[in-house]
């Protein structure tokens, strides 16, 4: 039986994405060990990291074959803002800087925005992610810092998806609709391990922060 493309992707990724999960700022913050403001520092990375990938994402709406991974549904930054707004006040613009590791993810989302596969790489490693463990991830945090809808965990909710299983199996179906050679899977591949790797590199330095205010 012939492997789709999506199953490839995942399969070939998978230790990537096992090693990003395993960063040990994640550890901490679930074991309920970091402060809010703590947490803020990630809630914060995300937010400078979706304004790019959501901004590639609008600007490639009408592109032939990237846009069919541009879902306005699955946009983040206003969910991101009530969220730093929830944690850190109404002055948190004053509060919030990207990392090093953070503007690194920036601009690799930004240089591959005008190669698709570039583009869908990146956005397959966050939101296929957000879609799955991190929603684990937001129950947790709910139950830790006591957070509801309105702010603190937003970033987590999908509401306007519907069911996500479902959505998730359509955006796989897209992947496998993906009209690429052997050559281009593989470069999209390597992207797609690259993203993880820059992912992690945004938790490692997370942990670095907190271990060093600590």
């Amino acid at each position: 039986m012939t492997t789709s493309f999506s199953e490839t992707l995942r399969d070939a990724t998978w230790g990537d994405h096992q090693s990003a999960e395993a960063e040990g700022y994640l550890t901490e913050l679930m074991a309920g060990r970091l402060t809010e403001h703590e947490y803020g520092e990630m809630v914060a990375q995300h937010y400078f990291a979706y304004v790019a990938l959501d901004g590639v994402s609008r600007d490639l709406a009408d592109h032939p074959v990237a846009g069919a991974f541009v879902f306005p549904e699955l946009y983040r930054e206003a969910a991101l803002e009530r969220d730093l707004a929830t944690i850190y006040g109404p002055s948190w613009r004053d509060r919030v800087t990207p990392s090093r590791s953070t503007t690194a993810l920036v601009d690799r989302i930004r240089k591959v925005a005008d190669w698709p596969c570039g583009y869908i790489a990146h956005h397959y490693t966050r939101y296929l992610g957000d879609l799955s463990g991190g929603q684990f991830i937001r129950m947790e945090l709910q139950k830790i810092y006591g957070y509801d809808r309105g702010g603190g965990v937003d970033f987590y909710f999908f509401d306007e998806l519907g069911s996500l299983p479902r959505f998730k199996n359509d955006y796989r179906s897209r992947l496998d609709a993906l009209d690429l050679d052997e050559r281009e899977r593989q470069r999209m591949i390597r992207e797609v391990r690259l993203a993880y790797r820059l992912n992690a590199d945004v938790l490692t330095e997370l942990l670095d922060v907190v271990r060093t205010a600590a």
